[in-house]
């Protein structure tokens, strides 16, 4: 039976005080000890050899594993599985060596200092990652707890907030929580000016204007939301084909000629840490989906340059693949060999050519056909209309 040698030890403001007597017992009996700065100092009544955190911080895990057979702790801030560098560790050496520690997480303390229900509150990180992938939870009476990168964070999202017609949002920056040092900032997003500390943690209140953007998680974004030229999925058709995408958890889309991003983008709004990579071979296009992708909180769009069957050589395994153009049987049979199992296929087409090579491949490999048609009310003259969109042929299937 494996035997836990790894200690990994969550830690808070008021540092080895905070301590269960057994966690505390750990932390004293340890020869190595391994965090930043800040948890060194928390723990600097203790006699051990001190490392810091690497430098790539990659090279944690070997370094660790150097360490076998000795008694060796890590220290993190609160609780290290909750957005915090024991999940990692935990996916590189085998569980059953690790004995977790959890502390209060700063979730939980800011949930408690602002009198907030932890359950009915989006709790999010943008420490060490882009900003932007917060702005997919700007929503009406929506409240955020963000663990922030730095700083200069907070003024960021309030900008964000500001934009999007949330400037009335309150702002809370709370630092130190737990500490004697704990501090206090409060605001709105139209005014913030606080000069706050680096590590710190924002919780938000969002306050919609009348005239807000209503940006929902669930696919159907107005298309005056994306940049384009013209050439994208349509925001009818766009819902029905995300729909069929299923977008789950940390899956990874394929969105094949990808243009302005709107399918990824959607894609990636629709599920926590949903991924997209797209292949789209110009460059203009590519542009456009870079820009919507930050505009509209999904900042971690993977862009590739080329073209479907040879761009997808040497790509993650998908667990769904949109075609928005460019079908043959080369990309498709190429595009479904890679497909993990239970993985979605949805390809679109709008010519009479594309339309038959979607009938013959639905005659041979199954799956659901549907006709998509959209019209839109639009002025004729001082009177109104009906405008049809030309329609879509989308084909669908699972691989079982």
């Amino acid at each position: 039976m494996t035997q836990p040698w790894l200690h990994i030890v969550g830690i808070g403001e008021d540092g080895m005080d905070g301590l269960t007597p057994a966690t505390r017992a750990v932390v004293e009996a340890a020869e190595i000890i391994i965090g930043g700065d800040r948890h060194h100092e928390l723990s600097s009544a203790v006699t051990a050899d001190r490392v810091a955190w690497p430098s790539p911080f990659d090279a944690l895990i070997d370094q660790l594993q150097s360490y076998k057979g000795k008694r060796v702790v890590v220290l993190a801030t609160g609780d290290p599985l909750w957005f915090s560098v024991g999940a990692r560790i935990g996916r590189a050496i085998d569980p059953g060596e690790i004995t977790y520690h959890p502390q209060l997480s700063a979730f939980q303390l800011t949930a408690a200092r602002m009198g907030w229900s932890l359950a009915d509150v989006e709790t999010l990180t943008v420490h060490g990652r882009p900003v932007e992938q917060m702005i997919a939870f700007i929503q009406p009476d929506q409240r955020l707890i963000i663990l922030t990168t730095g700083e200069d964070t907070p003024a960021q999202i309030a900008q964000f907030l500001a934009q999007r017609g949330f400037g009335q949002s309150k702002m809370t920056v709370l630092a130190a929580m737990g500490g004697e040092k704990e501090q206090r900032f409060d605001g709105t997003a139209a005014t913030w000016d606080h000069t706050v500390p680096a590590f710190n943690t924002l919780a938000v209140e969002c306050i919609a204007a009348p005239d807000a953007a209503l940006l929902p998680r669930v696919p159907g974004l107005s298309d005056d939301l994306f940049q384009s030229d013209g050439t994208m999925t349509k925001q009818e058709v766009r819902a029905a084909t995300v729909a069929k995408l299923m977008p789950m958890r940390g899956a990874l889309l394929w969105d094949i000629g990808t243009g302005c991003g709107s399918v990824a983008i959607e894609w990636m709004r629709a599920a926590r840490y949903a991924r997209a990579t797209g292949i789209e071979p110009r460059a203009d296009r590519r542009a456009m989906a870079a820009a919507n992708a930050l505009a509209l909180g999904a900042p971690k769009l993977e862009l590739i340059d080329g073209e479907a069957p040879a761009a997808l050589d040497g790509l993650d395994a998908p667990d769904a693949i949109f075609i928005g153009g460019g079908l043959t049987d080369e990309v498709f049979e190429t595009a479904w060999k890679n497909l993990r199992p239970l993985g979605r296929l949805v390809a679109n087409a709008v010519t009479l050519e594309s339309e038959a090579d979607l009938i013959a491949l639905h005659a041979k490999h199954g799956g659901q056909l549907a006709k998509i048609h959209v019209h839109r009310a639009d002025p004729v003259g001082r009177l109104t209309g009906w405008r049809p969109f030309m329609p879509v042929t989308q084909w669908s299937l699972v691989k079982r």
